[in-house]
């Protein structure tokens, strides 16, 4: 747990926020019950919490008692969502948490953030935003959320940041999220883009946040960013979307070796450095994925990005794949 936020790191939750245009319905902030160790049965919505401690969210768990600890711990609350909100598109907001979490709503798994042994990866300085299945939520009734910690040194839990249930108008139904760990390597190779290339060795980053901040402090140049995804056959037959967020600061896409879009020029010389980038870090990319390169095993995207300096990387946005009509709905709302 780091106890102090460079300026740089802050600056960018900030910005991640507006971007997302969340409107707060329910104030999670306040008592949750609490329990150190690790037991699966936390999760269950029945499960008797009635001698749990209590503990205010969002603080280092440190600070409320547990000086010291190192180790899993759980959270749980009950709630009750309102039935005027059922046409809404919900998220759960939990701030930062130190260090890696997974989050249960009504005993149903909805989304982690950082990588539990035996391939821990810390995701202390990542805004927990997940997005809500209206089909999990007891609408009028009581429901339950689950968060299972890991601290693995320092401060740790819930520890800061906005705390609650949040909708939002401005979405993209995304038919297959690729948010998440991806293949990562600085450098620049033609080989990279190929679907065949052995990325074994590779390190693994968060997808989307600052390469910055996950272990390449002083990183300006090219990089490269791959992952594998199978795409089901009912979706191969509708005309697709790859969503690759907000990139700092010029990229190319490549579909299974084929380039399907750009943002920006990289430079064609050794003496320009630049490149074509100026405010390109703006651009929400978009790319058509022609039906021809999609297969029905896996297929390889592969993402060569330029920092030009500062923040680099595929930070924010979404990221995944959607169909041309969702996102043509997507596109005319934020035109509006």
């Amino acid at each position: 747990m780091r106890s102090i936020l460079p300026v740089f790191i802050l600056m960018s939750i900030i910005h991640s926020a507006m971007a997302l245009d969340l409107h707060q319905e329910i104030n999670l902030k306040g008592e949750w019950l609490f329990e150190i160790g690790d037991n699966p049965d936390f999760r269950k919505p029945d499960f008797n919490d009635s001698k749990w401690e209590r503990i205010v969210v969002p603080s280092l768990w440190e600070n409320e008692g547990f000086p010291g600890y190192d180790g899993y711990a759980w959270y749980r609350i009950k709630f009750t969502i309102p039935a005027k909100l059922s046409k809404e598109k919900l998220y759960l907001k939990l701030g930062r948490i130190d260090d890696v979490d997974e989050v249960y709503l009504n005993g149903e798994f909805i989304g982690s953030t950082g990588s539990f042994p035996p391939n821990y990866k810390t995701a202390w300085n990542v805004k927990r935003i997940y997005a809500l299945n209206n089909k999990l939520i007891r609408f009028g009734q009581k429901n339950t959320i689950a968060v299972r910690v890991l601290d693995f040194g320092g401060g740790g839990g819930i520890s800061d940041g906005h705390i609650g249930i949040f909708s939002r108008s401005d979405i993209i139904d995304l038919a297959i999220n690729l948010k998440g760990m991806w293949k990562f390597i600085p450098g620049d190779a033609p080989s990279y883009s190929q679907p065949l290339f052995d990325d074994s060795k590779w390190q693994s980053i968060q997808v989307p946040a600052n390469w910055e901040d996950q272990g390449f402090p002083k990183l300006d140049g090219i990089a490269w960013y791959r992952k594998k995804i199978s795409i089901p056959h009912a979706l191969q037959e509708k005309k697709l979307i790859l969503l690759a967020g907000k990139i700092n600061d010029i990229d190319e896409v490549y579909f299974n070796g084929t380039l399907i879009g750009r943002t920006g020029e990289f430079p064609k010389n050794a003496d320009n450095h630049y490149g074509d980038y100026k405010n390109k870090y703006k651009i929400e990319r978009a790319y058509f994925i022609p039906p021809s390169l999609i297969h029905s095993g896996p297929n390889t995207i592969a993402i060569r990005v330029l920092d030009v300096g500062n923040r680099g990387g595929i930070y924010s946005g979404y990221v995944g794949i959607t169909t041309r009509d969702e996102y043509l709905k997507y596109s005319h709302r934020k035109r509006k």
